[in-house]
């Protein structure tokens, strides 16, 4: 149980996807315009690493080492797949916004990374505990990123109103450079905070 807890919390701080390992990047800068869309890409890649870590672990000794990166990517395009046409018939206007960042998530470092670095040598339970903390973590820091950009850029949080009507806002902030600016703060933020545990 312990070694399970350890498979899980790993990707919420010390090799967190986005702070700690600085992978999966590009949905990062794009879609994190508000908290929702954080949230909402943070979850939909959270469940494809749950389900597709535990199959390719489920199947890992039946799958040939010539093609076990297809084989993966062809696991992981059906759980892709799933969230794609399940956020298309509820969520409409979500999947509009995600766009083409929902179909990419195949080709996310992150989902890919889990699968040949830990789903491929672990049991089922430990890759599905290890696919939910990198799930979470990545789902935490992009709902991070975009709440400070929303608060900034909009005005509000999850689309409620924080600052009055006509209150002044960071326009750049719901901008790529706001992005940029955003995860470069945060990522320093993170780098101190862990600086300070090692230190006590």
């Amino acid at each position: 149980m312990a070694s399970l807890w350890k498979d899980f919390v790993r990707g919420l701080w010390d090799e967190n996807p986005t702070f700690r390992l600085m992978i999966g990047l590009c949905p990062t800068l794009a879609v994190t315009t508000s908290a929702i869309n954080g949230m909402s890409m943070g979850l939909a890649t959270a469940f494809v690493l749950v389900c597709s870590s535990a199959l390719i672990s489920l199947l890992k000794n039946l799958i040939p080492d010539k093609v076990r990166i297809p084989a993966y990517i062809i696991v992981i395009a059906t759980f892709v797949t799933i969230v794609d046409l399940y956020m298309n018939a509820f969520l409409p206007n979500l999947h509009q916004v995600l766009g083409l960042f929902i179909p990419l998530i195949v080709v996310n470092c992150i989902v890919l990374g889990r699968a040949e670095a830990f789903a491929s040598k672990n049991t089922v339970i430990a890759s599905a505990f290890d696919g939910l903390g990198m799930g979470l973590g990545f789902t935490w820091a992009l709902t991070l990123i975009g709440s400070v950009r929303e608060i900034l850029g909009a005005g509000s949080i999850f689309g409620y109103r924080l600052l009055p009507e006509g209150a002044t806002t960071l326009g750049i902030m719901s901008l790529p450079p706001g992005g940029f600016i955003t995860l470069g703060i945060l990522i320093a933020v993170m780098n101190m905070i862990a600086a300070r545990q090692k230190a006590s």
